[in-house]
């Protein structure tokens, strides 16, 4: 098949030659909101995909709005270029980085995963994206690097529940890994989604995805990352520390206080499946969490 980056600019493609390698940079100029070539690596191959549709219009994203279609309908004002990203604290070289030229410097991917949301529902998406480990080298952690927090852009001018009723949510939003979670190969920055760049409903322009963990984990429009010696307070286990926790695992077995966690709704599809422990990752992550209480991994 054909990428559809290329059908789109074939003619400028041409103009460059046969056998042109063709850099990151030169890409973004010609493709715009199309992110370059990606290196094929995608996990559970025999999972059907959520339609783009759904995936974009059905969202949580607290700062655009409650509802499932607020994201969508009320993120069209913002502009998440250009973007830098900082990411100081326990650290020997810190890093303030416009976007784009970080990803001059890493390894974009195409993985599939699933997302599996704290409200018992799923969807399946092919996401782009590289390691979270790959920043982190960049940066060189400590030794007293203990865990990885993570700051959604303050902005109530672009994201207007910021500055409304919502203030009851402590903004900006805040997120967390340990280290050795944040290092494993399944976590990753995510740029795009679809063969595209984010939308802003999706988090634009990088979020967390780590699809051993419910959904609420997956902070969007990061614009801080700190490594720091003591683990950071998340926003929903600040905001209600009975109901959201800091691991958020996932796990069939452990109901949440005010329903099961046993089973899922898949978008778009009909009917409910059973939700796999870790999202069904275990073989992959289950070592990290070996002798702990399952309890406290939510």
């Amino acid at each position: 098949m054909t990428p559809e980056f290329l059908f789109h600019q074939r003619r400028k493609f041409m103009k460059l030659g046969v056998g042109t390698l063709v850099s990151p940079l030169l890409l973004e100029s010609l493709l715009a909101e199309v992110l370059p070539p990606l290196n094929y690596l995608p996990q559970n191959v025999d999972m059907k995909l959520t339609s783009e549709q759904d995936a974009t219009s059905y969202n949580n994203f607290y700062e655009f709005g409650f509802g499932k279609s607020d994201p969508k309908k009320n993120a069209k004002s913002f502009n998440p270029k250009p973007w830098t990203l900082s990411i100081t604290g326990e650290v020997k070289k810190p890093l303030h980085i416009e976007l784009q030229d970080l990803l001059g410097k890493v390894k974009l991917q195409e993985r599939v995963y699933r997302l599996r949301c704290v409200e018992a529902w799923s969807m399946t998406i092919p996401w782009i994206g590289f390691e979270l480990r790959e920043l982190l080298a960049m940066v060189q952690p400590t030794q007293k690097a203990k865990y990885v927090k993570f700051t959604t852009l303050y902005d109530p001018k672009q994201f207007p529940a910021q500055n409304s009723f919502f203030a009851s949510i402590d903004f900006p939003y805040v997120e967390g890994l340990r280290l050795d979670e944040a290092n494993h190969p399944l976590s990753i920055l995510a740029v795009g989604m679809y063969g595209k760049r984010l939308l802003p409903q999706n988090g634009a322009p990088i979020r967390l995805v780590v699809p051993w963990k419910y959904g609420f984990k997956w902070i969007k429009s990061i614009a801080k990352i700190e490594l720091v010696s003591e683990r950071p307070i998340s926003t929903w286990e600040k905001q209600n520390s009975r109901e959201y926790g800091f691991y958020a695992n996932v796990n069939p077995n452990l109901p949440h206080p005010r329903w099961s966690q046993a089973y899922e709704r898949v978008i778009g599809e009909r009917g409910r499946q059973k939700t796999l422990y870790l999202n069904g990752y275990a073989d992959e992550v289950g070592h990290l969490y070996e002798g702990m209480n399952p309890k406290e991994l939510y």
